[in-house]
């Protein structure tokens, strides 16, 4: 596929998990759709085409493993990427204050399809500051018992996924480099704090 290519199946599998995220809990807020405006910034020229596709897969929160799977096949070397999009997704599903078990539920099935195990998924959770658990070792996808050579490589690899410039290269939206930033932000606190607790310099 064509780097066109690729964006427009990227943009429209968004449009779409995006829409049936917002009504998997039965109900799509204003909120939701003010969310997901904000994080996949839409010129104003294609406003009505979005629009029309959203209300569509709106209808009905079932049906949207064709266009997960497709996201993924095309972006399985980044893996990076796919975390961005399903962290813009946790970000549209709490934009009403809450997060449902409905789209948790939905959130989790999608980092399947994704590829990313339990484990990726309460780490993706947790970085962006959406999960109960407010463990930095969960942050980091870690064990308690990891040694401090897994700690250290384990940050070196997160950081270098998820640095916003990486994120830039690749060409992607302003809103995935914010919530890059916010990531990284978790990220190394829970590094810091790690560190701390356990007398790192």
């Amino acid at each position: 596929a064509t780097g066109e290519d690729r964006r427009l199946a990227f943009t429209i599998a968004v449009i779409v998990l995006s829409a049936k995220m917002a009504k998997a809990d039965g109900h799509v807020s204003r909120d939701e759709i003010a969310a997901f405006k904000r994080v996949f910034h839409i010129p104003p020229d294609e406003m009505q085409d979005v629009g029309r596709l959203f209300d569509e897969a709106r209808q009905d929160s079932r049906g949207f493993e064709p266009y997960a799977e497709q996201i993924a096949r095309l972006f399985a070397r980044e893996p990076a990427l796919l975390e961005e999009l399903l962290g813009s997704l946790f970000h549209i599903a709490m934009a009403d204050g809450r997060l449902h078990p409905e789209e948790l539920d939905y959130l989790r099935r999608i980092a399947v399809i994704f590829g990313f195990d339990a484990r990726v998924f309460e780490r993706i959770r947790a970085s962006l500051g959406e999960s109960e658990d407010e463990d930095p070792y969960t942050v980091l996808g870690l064990n308690r018992g990891a040694s401090d050579a897994e700690l250290k490589r384990v940050y070196r690899d997160l950081s270098r996924e998820n640095h916003p410039d990486s994120l830039i290269a690749q060409g992607m939206p302003k809103e995935f480099i914010d919530l890059a930033n916010g990531k990284m932000a978790a990220i190394n606190a829970a590094h810091d704090r790690i560190r701390k607790e356990r007398g790192l310099a």
